[in-house]
């Protein structure tokens, strides 16, 4: 596998790179002071047409792959803008790959340009209170009554709902019981965010300030027949064409974190001068930076592997799940030590590296827990029994 960028790789680097230099540190300090959303930011991506990147050419997009989608999230949080800056875009970038996938002709005509011109915003509208990653126990349901689905529930944990046009919305047109298989009746849809039937109350979190996450209570929402992707009854299967592109997006956007962290961390340990030398020439603070470079170049690795092998229509389900691990640790890793490198100026917010620590929980977290990373890795490569 080449691992160096193609010429045309290196220009989509360049090019995200110039436009995010046109949002400094402090426009994203004050995303995070104000909670919020960085809406000249989204204008700005949209403009260039980055929205599209990985979004077929016949609707607007750039007809290009998740590893080149990859390259641009990565740089964007690694420009400075963090978790804050990549995650106003993330879900439009990798989200409607179901729709891409599964989507009839005048769906894909419908929904993707709006989104790829910037015109819409949408989110994903999945987890639930009671279910978290058990997706086959989600309880909203979507009732059909005619040429429309009648639909009641709730979701937790979904992000941009605020400034949220549309949303990508899984649901259970089959009881659970009424099922042969966990992973059968339920379907996929992709709507309107219709705020006179969906109460959207967000939730304050520790980081990540300027992107909303909310609770979406849903109460006899109608959804025409026309929205629903695919065949009703398998938007398990359909979702899980957005899984692998959202963990290697993720893990792409961690490396970038932790890269704008090591930067900093990196420029104050040559200028800050204590006993009459720069700190940076104790090994102390040179072996602890030195190593958070091995890992997040590792982990960056490990994520293009799997984009690549995802574009290629290979399976990269391990491949995707190690990249997001590795790269949450290690951006966590670099973070924490980017703060203690500060020392007391890590702590303070005009520093930026304290905000850095606080986002970096998100891929630690989200959208699959380390644990279970490790729970599937074990039983899908090891070979192990399922555990679960």
């Amino acid at each position: 596998m080449d691992l160096d960028l193609t010429g045309e790789q290196r220009a989509i680097r360049e090019s995200v790179a110039r436009l995010c230099a046109g949002f400094d540190d402090h426009y994203w300090l004050e995303r995070d002071r104000a909670g919020e959303f960085p809406h000249a930011f989204h204008r700005a991506v949209a403009a260039g047409g980055w929205l599209g990147v990985a979004m077929p050419a016949a609707q607007g997009g750039a007809g290009l792959g998740i590893t080149e989608a990859a390259l641009v999230m990565r740089e964007i949080a690694e420009s400075g803008a963090g978790m804050c800056g990549a995650s106003s875009v993330h879900m439009n970038i990798f989200g409607l790959q179901p729709v891409v996938v599964y989507g009839n002709a005048e769906q894909k005509q419908r929904m993707l340009p709006p989104l790829i011109r910037g015109e819409e915003k949408a989110c994903f509208a999945v987890t639930e209170p009671d279910a978290g990653l058990d997706t086959t126990r989600l309880r909203t349901r979507a009732v059909r009554r005619g040429d429309r689905y009648l639909v009641n529930g709730q979701k937790i944990w979904i992000s941009t709902a605020q400034v949220a046009d549309r949303m990508l919305l899984l649901a259970r047109t089959t009881p659970l019981e009424q099922v042969e298989r966990r992973t059968g009746g339920l379907s996929l849809f992709y709507t309107a965010l219709d705020r006179t039937r969906i109460q959207v109350n967000e939730i304050r979190k520790m980081g990540r300030h300027g992107v909303d996450s909310n609770i979406l209570l849903i109460e006899d929402l109608e959804i025409p027949e026309a929205d629903l992707i695919g065949r009703e009854g398998e938007g398990f299967r359909q979702i899980l064409h957005g899984f692998n592109p959202e963990r290697i997006l993720i893990a792409a956007e961690a490396v970038g974190l932790g890269h704008a962290a090591l930067r900093r961390a990196t420029a104050y340990a040559k200028e800050r001068r204590v006993f009459g030398r720069a700190i940076g020439q104790n090994q102390s603070i040179q072996h602890p930076l030195a190593e958070c470079w091995m890992q997040l170049e590792a982990a960056w690795l490990m994520a293009w592997k799997a984009a690549r092998r995802y574009d290629a229509g290979r399976e990269c389900g391990a491949e995707a799940n190690a990249a997001k691990y590795l790269a949450a640790e290690a951006a966590f890793r670099t973070c924490e030590t980017a703060v203690l490198t500060l020392g007391g100026m890590g702590y303070a917010a005009e520093y930026h590296v304290e905000r850095y620590l606080r986002e970096c929980f998100i891929p630690r977290i989200a959208p699959v827990s380390a644990q279970m990373v490790k729970n599937f890795v074990a039983e899908k490569v090891l070979g192990l029994p399922r555990s679960y």
